[in-house]
Formats: C-alpha cells, structure tokens, sequence
C-alpha cells in the first residue's frame, strides 16, 4: 500500500508541474459545456436540454480522464519509467494502483468542475442527496475510465498508437449509451454492444436521478455493474502489462 502511494504521489506531482496539461484538462470540458449550452438554447422550448445537460458533463469527464490517462501512461513506458520501477520492485498491483490515485485526483477535479458548471449554466436543481449521487456516480464512472485508459495503454508502444482507439472507445459510448438516444429503439446487436459501455451503466442511473424517478439505491445493480467494470479492468490491465513488459 506504501508503493501505491508513492506511485500516485509521484503521478499527481507530475501533473502539478505540467500546469498547461492541468488547466487544459479542467478547462477544456467547461468550454465544451457552453458550447453545448448555446446549441441547446437554439431548440425549440420543448426541449428538455436537462435530459443531456449532466449526461454530457459525464461523457466530458469519461473521454478525458480515458485519454489523458492512456497516453501518458504510454509515455511513462516509453520513457521507461515503468521498466525502472518494475526493476526496483515494484509490483504491478502497486504501479496500476498508484496511476490510479494519481489520476483519479484530476479525474475528481474535472468531475466536480464539469457538474457544477452544468448546474449553473442550465439552472439545475436538485437535492443535496441527488447531489451527491450525481457526483457519486460520475466519480465511479471517472474510475472506470481511468482504468480503460490504463487498459488500453498497455497495446500501444508509443502515444501516437494510443489515437486509433478513441473513435473505438468513444463513438459507441455516444450513440450505443442512450446519451443521445433511447437504447431500446437501437437493433438488438447494438443494445447488446452498449452493455459493455461504462457510459450505458452511469447515464442509466443519472436518468433516474434527474428524472427523480429513483434513488441511487434502486438502481445498485448499474452502479455495480460500474465498480465490477473497474475491477475487471484493473485485473486485465496487470495482466496486460505483465505482457507487455
């Protein structure tokens, strides 16, 4: 435990002093949001701009944390970072663990940022509980991107290898989530497909929570299914790496 932390010390003091990185990841998502807030106020009034307005903050924080993670990741490896600590011996555990402190805590920061500018920006209320679930949710969804970045790291040798993945990771996660439209209206193969997103399972339980038909309680299976999702991966990983080395 005292090798993961060292670890994620180490990874969240590189992003300290690489403060253009820093900024950019936490800017970046809020300017999207308000470009999104002006396309939205061009609807008609029926439209219901709160069904998409968190769900998009959410896939901010999912696309980000995903690829910051994995290509800096690849760097390390590339640099020969991982090889050093991996001989100074470091367990692959620790090493998966420490990565995933250290970038969770931006991956935090982008989350708290992003649904409070949401919330802001399109006049959205809501309890302090659901409050909190929304952040609790988009939290264990920042999780499960980190170690999908982790994950995919592992196949790239260089950080320019890491760049075909993202239309593979992040095209299904927008159009077979239900983000952008009802997951029951896609082909049986699709629904199937969209199962096996992070994202299908985070925007399932903020629907219910800024619809208020539920608690974050009625739907503990999808936020299961999230915290498994990061567990898997995070064994896949180890076991990725131990190849790759």
């Amino acid at each position: 435990m005292t090798r993961t932390i060292i670890v994620g010390r180490r990874v969240l003091s590189g992003l300290a002093h690489d403060r253009r990185l820093l900024a950019l990841s936490v800017v970046a998502p809020l300017v999207i949001i308000y470009l999104f807030k002006l396309f939205f106020d061009t609807m008609p009034p029926a439209f219901d701009a709160a069904r998409y307005a968190v769900p998009i903050a959410a896939f901010l924080v999912h696309f980000l944390a995903f690829l910051l993670c994995a290509i800096i990741l690849v760097q390390e490896r590339t640099e020969g970072t991982l090889e050093r600590m991996l001989i100074n011996g470091y367990r692959r555990p620790e090493i998966l663990g420490g990565y995933l402190l250290g970038y969770l805590g931006l991956a935090t920061l982008q989350a708290v940022a992003a649904v409070t500018e949401v919330l802001i920006l399109f006049n959205l209320s809501y309890t302090a509980a659901t409050l909190i679930a929304l952040f609790i949710v988009v939290w264990l969804l920042a999780i499960a991107s980190v170690m999908l970045g982790i994950f995919i790291s592992t196949f790239a040798r260089n950080a320019a290898q890491v760049f075909p993945f993202i239309p593979l990771v992040i095209v299904p996660s927008v159009f077979l989530s239900g983000l952008l439209v009802d997951v029951s209206r896609l082909p049986e193969w699709a629904q199937l497909l969209g199962r096996l997103l992070p994202l299908y399972y985070a925007n399932r339980v903020i629907q219910v929570l800024i619809s208020h038909a539920g608690s974050l309680a009625d739907r503990g299976g999808d936020v299961a299914v999230l915290v498994a999702y990061s567990l898997l991966l995070l064994a896949a990983a180890s076991r990725t790496l131990a190849e790759t080395e």
